[in-house]
């Protein structure tokens, strides 16, 4: 009886498990295979090398550059993302009239891809035809080259990816704060509570789940940022939006170094494990569970 169950079991595990194989063990093992190894021109596995694409690697000034702007850009879009969202759904959590309209308007960045989200932003960014330029004469500011000056470029990339990740981060706390009991409010008013002190000392402990959640999330995609960079900056101006992930393109599908391209990939994918597991040991021990 207990082999029928475990046989049956694997029978319905057997579509995920052929999946997660194609598109995720193989290309893992694939990357670890080619991280061994260098490539020519074409791509094609020429010499094995053991862990010298790793030494080279990490003796690379680029690779340091690229992840310093990994590390600047996850801190310019994950708290701001995350505290707009939150301002929002508590502002439009309560059920008065018309604020299921907020909630759609807020919502709609998670349905425009990524694609479509950067050629809307790269108008608005255009320096001489760009809305955000024509606002800036109107004041009598001289333009500003959003996309094109170094100082402005990661900026500029990191705004469009606060507005295209707010979407998912807006539901997905407006989800936790309607989670929360209207029987809990009542106490607190009854108590003399104010609305400030009951969101940071109640609304806030009892939605530190969901936080923490989205905030994993938004780490995770930060690190994995690629589509918004390569249409709107392809890593320029002097590489200030040169992120791992674009490196990695660029040195896999442009240079064709498939070898050094696979040993960033597996650099990147341990830095984001660690980042997970030292969330989870430092951050997880203030989340209050019901």
């Amino acid at each position: 009886m207990r082999f029928r169950e475990n046989l049956l079991a694997c029978f319905f595990l057997a579509p995920s498990l052929l999946l997660f194989g194609i598109f995720l063990f193989y290309p893992l093992i694939k990357s670890v295979y080619l991280s061994l190894h260098l490539t020519d021109p074409r791509g094609r596995i020429a010499a094995y090398v053991g862990l010298e694409n790793f030494q080279e690697l990490f003796l690379s000034e680029k690779f340091y550059q690229s992840l310093k702007v990994t590390l600047s850009f996850t801190l310019l879009t994950v708290p701001t993302c995350i505290l707009i969202a939150l301002l929002l759904a508590a502002l439009t959590h309560n059920k008065l009239r018309g604020m299921r309209a907020f909630q759609f308007i807020f919502s709609l960045p998670i349905a425009i891809s990524v694609g479509t989200g950067s050629v809307i932003w790269m108008m608005l960014y255009h320096p001489s035809v760009g809305i955000l330029n024509y606002f800036l004469s109107l004041g009598g500011i001289q333009p500003i080259g959003w996309l094109t000056d170094p100082a402005w470029a990661l900026i500029s990339i990191s705004v469009m990816t606060v507005w295209m990740n707010l979407g998912f981060n807006y539901i997905v706390l407006l989800s936790g704060l309607q989670g929360v009991s209207e029987d809990i409010y009542d106490s607190a008013k009854i108590d003399g509570s104010g609305p400030v002190r009951t969101f940071v000392q109640l609304t806030l402990p009892l939605v530190s789940p969901t936080l923490f959640f989205v905030f994993i999330v938004s780490v995770i995609g930060a690190f994995q940022s690629f589509g918004q960079i390569h249409i709107l900056t392809r890593g320029g101006p002097m590489n200030t939006t040169d992120v791992v992930v674009y490196n990695i393109y660029q040195d896999a599908f442009i240079n064709f170094r498939f070898g050094i391209g696979s040993a960033q990939a597996l650099v990147l994918f341990a830095i984001i494990l660690i980042l997970t597991l030292l969330q989870f040991k430092f951050f997880e021990k203030k989340v209050h569970y019901q």
